[in-house]
């Protein structure tokens, strides 16, 4: 996509900027805080940061050498409660992180992409802040026993409504959707729920954990 140059765009950017002011934490430093954990130390957890590549809507690298493979702590420990619960009522299976943290610089970039289009309903306006950018929430699905990734009905990042986890009865009896699909989402569900996370309507790979809210008044962001 080409990004907009226009005054609203760069006064939303400049605004958000604002916001995190002092209160922010440097992506570059976050290998030093004690609040953070990286994924690769998380026991039965695979990691493809799809935003690191070009696999993913915008089909470009959008984090360029930024390490974002990492979770606030309570996180964390709770991605590690759930690939536990996960091994052991649905051996073989295993989590795969498709994202994790992301700064606030890539959110607002994001945000001039799409802050004109459809896709704005999928991404959290940069005042407000994504959970994404506090290391509180996380995209993820599921591995077979074989290392393949179950088919979930449709993509990560394949924002339309296919992904809304409300709308799956609909689907399931339009035929738009499978039981199959169902059964791998609703493990993917239990095992999120099981470490505490909280999903969303519209994304079935995405999880909070922790009150919105209470994240976005009490934690650091990321930038």
């Amino acid at each position: 996509m080409n990004r907009p140059t226009n005054e609203a765009a760069r006064a939303t950017a400049k605004a958000a900027a604002a916001a995190t002011g002092d209160a922010a934490l440097r992506c570059e430093d976050i290998g030093q805080h004690p609040d953070f954990v990286h994924l690769s130390t998380i026991p039965g957890v695979a990691v493809d940061i799809r935003y690191a590549g070009t696999d993913n809507f915008a089909a470009r690298n959008l984090y360029g050498s930024l390490d974002c493979a990492w979770l606030r702590r309570p996180a964390a420990q709770g991605l590690a409660q759930a690939a536990q619960w996960l091994a052991q009522h649905r051996p073989g299976h295993r989590l795969l992180v498709l994202d994790a943290l992301r700064p606030q610089r890539v959110q607002e970039a994001i945000w001039a992409d799409v802050h004109s289009t459809p896709m704005a309903a999928y991404f959290a306006h940069p005042l407000r802040g994504s959970i994404h950018s506090f290391g509180m929430a996380v995209d993820v699905t599921l591995l077979d026993p074989q290392g393949c990734e179950c088919d979930m009905g449709s993509g990560f990042d394949e924002m339309n409504p296919n992904s809304h986890p409300s709308l799956e009865s609909r689907h399931l009896a339009l035929g738009v959707l499978s039981t199959e699909h169902l059964v791998h989402r609703g493990w993917l569900y239990a095992a999120m729920a099981a470490g505490g996370f909280v999903g969303i309507s519209t994304e079935w790979w995405h999880f909070d954990h922790g009150d919105r809210e209470q994240v976005r008044q009490e934690m650091q962001r990321v930038v």
